[in-house]
């Protein structure tokens, strides 16, 4: 009866590797000074939205959860940025990775958005991205290559992120 359960244990393990490499968490995962993994994902309208639709902006891809506590410091920095770059090519694109949209919904009641939102509740995009916690967000330049990543939300990063951002709108 133990071989059999470590037998079921080394199936799921080989699943989740599989699944892994099927998701090009990895290989695929974002790096910086590489390609941004392509996504393609729903707004709260239903609307498709791509990275490839954002191409010649500088976009800062952000991803989150609704039990992210550090999530409700992030997104007023983030609605600011949007307010104040949007025009000069800065695209604040975040995705909530909850498996129950009324779960980010509930949120965003709580914490409004002034940015793009999208759902992955089936995490696609957090695997092809190699996202490792909520939140994590990368910078994307305005060719699609990743410069910066953060993990967490870090008030004390907020300043040197947001200068790196006003010199690739600058460069773009």
């Amino acid at each position: 009866m133990h071989r059999s359960g470590s037998s079921v244990s080394v199936l799921r393990a080989v699943a989740a590797v599989a699944t892994w490499l099927l998701l090009g968490v990895g290989a695929g995962a974002a790096d910086i000074g590489a390609p941004a993994p392509a996504f393609a994902l729903p707004d709260a309208q239903g609307e498709s939205i791509s990275l490839d639709k954002l191409r010649g902006r500088v976009v800062y891809v952000d991803f989150w959860a609704s039990w992210c506590a550090p999530c409700k410091r992030s997104f007023p920095w983030m609605n600011e940025l949007q307010r104040r770059y949007a025009e000069q090519g800065l695209a604040v694109v975040a995705i909530n990775v909850d498996k129950k949209r009324e779960d980010a919904q509930r949120f965003l009641r709580e914490v409004p958005a002034s940015f793009t939102i999208l759902y992955d509740g089936n995490g696609v995009a957090p695997a092809a991205w190699g996202v490792k916690g909520m939140p994590s967000s990368y910078l994307v330049d305005a060719r699609g290559t990743v410069v910066a990543i953060e993990e967490g939300f870090r008030d004390d990063r907020a300043a040197a992120l947001e200068a790196r951002i006003r010199a690739l709108l600058a460069a773009r």
